[in-house]
């Protein structure tokens, strides 16, 4: 039998909810829309419990044409698997939280062509703001993004990314150089003397500054220039150049550092699988220090960095109307673990 859709129940208009309160519509509005205009709290609350009565839901695409921007912050990400994106995702959550503000996550997969298409699709949702979390590619604007978010800013999103920003973009410092050179200081210091580098293909950023940073920590310690081999920023990566360099022959001894805490895991189960020992045959280190960093047997030496916390200013900084600049670079710190036990 067909539905009575004579019955059917209209949703209900801002019009509705203004006369169920006894206010005028202008004042609905600006409970329901967010205005920045005070209204008094007797008369929000009778529009909030009219609109709660009659199932009242904002439209979300009307606020946005009218106001220029959405209650929506984009958090585009290299890999949503990876904890490093979950931890920045639970500081922008938090942080949006806070201002009202919905998150909303796009993959990139670290594709500067992907990224783009991602960003002028977004565009259409006019965010408020915009937080580019996954590393920048030194080459990224062969596919157009300098462009693409010049368009965003003008159409009133703003844009923050890790690490340092191009043109129009606000960005958080994160001195990812310093944290390695510290990171390979330590580990000179406890006696190791030969490093091999599982790093990311040439180019990407973040990896390149740990790459560069922990050579010369670590060479001014007194250790040899460090062997680099290049892959993806993954845990598979870690696995696959760390049997290739088993396979070319690893001595007893070698650090191997990680360009960050998943590829080093990555690694650690490649070792493993080859009959060798994680820390007193071939020592490990990391980068971020993510929660399972602690988890693992041994426990992974790393560089700890305030993902959380990175994440919940970027979105301030996202959604500021006065932003005083990067700053300081966010603090990172050596957290040695038994991944690395002191060399005799």
């Amino acid at each position: 039998m067909a539905p009575d859709l004579s019955s059917a129940r209209a949703a209900a208009t801002l019009h509705d909810v203004a006369q169920a309160a006894g206010v005028s519509l202008a004042t609905a509005s600006r409970v329901l829309n967010g205005s920045t205009r005070r209204v008094a709290d007797a008369y929000r609350e009778r529009v909030q419990a009219a609109a709660d009565r009659l199932g009242y839901t904002p439209n979300l695409s009307a606020q946005a044409t009218a106001r220029g921007t959405s209650a929506i912050v984009a958090l585009l990400v290299a890999d949503i698997a990876d904890p490093y994106f979950g931890q920045i995702a639970a500081g922008v959550a938090r942080g949006a939280d806070e201002a009202g503000l919905v998150v909303t996550i796009a993959i990139t997969e670290r594709d500067p062509a992907r990224e783009v298409r991602v960003i002028r699709a977004l565009r259409g949702q006019r965010p408020r703001g915009l937080i580019l979390a996954a590393s920048r590619d030194l080459d990224h604007d062969a596919a157009g993004l300098s462009g693409e978010l010049s368009a965003l800013s003008a159409s009133g999103t703003r844009a923050v990314a890790l690490g340092r920003g191009d043109g129009d973009v606000r960005w958080l410092a994160v001195d990812n150089r310093a944290g390695a050179a510290a990171l390979a200081e330590h580990m000179s210091a406890l006696g190791y003397r030969r490093a091999i580098v599982l790093a990311a293909a040439e180019g990407l950023r973040t990896s390149d500054d740990r790459i560069a940073g922990f050579a010369e920590g670590f060479t001014a310690g007194g250790g040899e220039e460090p062997r680099v081999l290049r892959g993806s920023f993954s845990r598979q990566g870690g696995i696959d150049l760390m049997a290739r360099a088993l396979a070319e022959g690893v001595e007893p001894g070698t650090l191997v550092f990680g360009i960050s805490d998943v590829v080093a895991i990555g690694a650690m189960r490649a070792i493993r699988d080859a009959g060798r020992a994680v820390g007193s045959d071939i020592a490990v280190c990391g980068f971020d220090d993510i929660p399972t960093s602690s988890d693992v047997t041994p426990a992974l030496t790393t560089v700890r960095v305030p993902l959380d916390e990175i994440g919940y200013q970027a979105l301030h900084a996202a959604v500021a109307e006065d932003w005083p600049g990067p700053g300081d670079a966010v603090e990172l710190t050596v957290i040695p673990r038994d991944s690395t036990p002191r060399r005799a």
